[in-house]
Parts: structure tokens; sequence; C-alpha cells
């Protein structure tokens, strides 16, 4: 493996818009796993770029990578698949793993606080734990132009390889919102103009006669549980997606890829 030097220009705890940005540990790395995953991870924070690990068939995707790695003296190695599978934790590696500083998470008010005037859609998580359902809901989010994922202080769900790479890229495009109460939630979205809308597998307005606010964020609960009666009571309103009742519910991925086209269908935000 080539010698390891850290790029300059890392660790200041500010994202590209100068936002304060919730700190990690100096020493805290990330090990992402998945075609999409990683060429959008290097394309967007190259400086991030730790170490790297690919197999031979994955050489002329990540070329300017390598070019990267060779001027910073970042090590990489090339990699047979089953060495690619223990270093990245993962059978579905797709040929590739890097290790990556984490992404910085922005504190809940300063991300709220660099959003524009306008619509903007946001998805706050409680007790949604399992990470694919994290990656499929970043990757939907991407698509359809979500602002950020907002969680507490104390929700353990972060960014993990395995998330990521079900996100395909979408990890990159959607910041992670952390709070730092449970209670902060509520407040800070609206005084930010976002009214909240908890998604209920019955008993709420149908989503397609529903009049979505321009600044919704959209509350989702763990699969199975679902969200508390007193997160529900404190919506400030109740959405369900109607379907034919064959079956009980759309697990989350499902749910909020269908909410997020709903919202983006009625107000259709300029690009970003």
């Amino acid at each position: 493996m080539r010698p390891l030097t850290r790029p300059p220009g890392t660790g200041s705890g500010r994202g590209a818009s100068g936002s304060p940005r919730i700190p990690v540990a100096h020493n805290a790395e990330v090990r992402l796993h998945g075609l999409n995953a990683c060429l959008a991870a290097f394309a967007r924070r190259p400086q991030d770029l730790r170490k790297a690990w690919l197999l031979e068939s994955r050489l002329p995707a990540f070329k300017p990578m390598l070019a990267w790695c060779v001027r910073q003296r970042i090590g990489y190695r090339v990699v047979d698949a089953d060495e690619l599978a223990r270093v990245s934790g993962s059978a579905h590696h797709e040929g590739v793993c890097l290790a990556m500083a984490p992404l910085c998470e922005q504190a809940l008010a300063a991300g709220i606080g660099r959003l524009p005037p306008g619509p903007a859609l946001l998805a706050v998580l409680a007790g949604v734990g399992n990470p694919h359902n994290l990656g499929a809901l970043l990757r939907s989010g991407a698509h359809f132009g979500l602002a950020g994922v907002v969680l507490d202080a104390n929700d353990p769900l972060a960014l993990s390889g395995a998330a990521a790479r079900v996100a395909e890229g979408g990890a990159e495009a959607v910041p992670l919102l952390r709070a730092r109460t449970g209670a902060e939630v509520a407040a800070t979205l609206r005084a930010a103009g976002f009214a909240l809308a908890a998604t209920v597998p019955r008993a709420g307005q149908s989503l397609f006669d529903a009049d979505l606010p321009a600044r919704t964020a959209l509350v989702f609960g763990a699969e199975g549980a679902g969200l508390s009666a007193s997160l529900i009571a404190a919506a400030d309103v109740r959405l369900t997606i109607p379907g034919s009742g064959a079956v009980e519910s759309l697990n989350i991925a499902a749910s909020a890829a269908v909410l997020f086209a709903e919202w983006r269908r009625q107000h259709r935000p300029p690009p970003v």
C-alpha cells in the first residue's frame, strides 16, 4: 500500500456553505462500498479519502481517483474479491471500498438556516433503525430534492457503509441534520415555517387529496411500531397513502418515495 498522508484543508468543521457542522473524532472513518456510492463520495469530497481497495476490473472507472491518490500519496490496493469482502465487511461491495472521513452532520438550526426561502421538504426520522431503509430514503430523497433528514441527538442511526451503498450516491446529496434534543425538532422546524406531517398507515388524510404545505417536514416512524401517539398528536397534519388494501401498508422506503414525489409534483422547486 502506498504511504498515507492526510490531504490539507480537511477537518475544518464547516461544509462548503460555511455552515457549522457537528464534529467527528479525528481518526474516525467510514468504509464505503458500492460503485455509485464510492464514485459520488470521491466526486463530492476527494479530500476525505483515506484509503482505497478495488478489484482490477474497477480500475477504469476509478482512474481519476487513482491519479488523485498518486498525487496526494494516499494508499490504495488492487485486491481480490475475498479480501475486498473482508475490508468492506460486505459481500455486496460491487468491486470497490473506500475509507473516508465521515460526512459531518449539520446542526439542525444551522442546516435549516442555510435553506433559501420558499418550498422545501424535510424528512424527520423517529426510531428508524434499519440502515437499508435510511439508504433507500436518501436515494429517493436525492432524486426528488429532499433538503435534509432530521434526527435527534439520541438517535443511534447514522450513515454506514450499507446505507451509503443502498443510497447509490444519494447520501452525498442529502445532509443529515442533528437536533440537540427531540423537543428541539418541532420548535425549530415550526419557527422556520415548516408544517409537521405525520405519516400513518390508516385514518389520515389521503395524500392525493391533501394540499401539502410548501415547507413540509414529513415524520416517519419505525416499521411495525410506527409513530408514537404523542408524535402523531403533535403533527399539523396526518397523511395516509391510499391503496388497494391487499397489504396493510408500504414499508418506510416505499412510503417515503411516494410522499416525496407527491410533494414535488405540487411544488416543483427550482433545481439546487
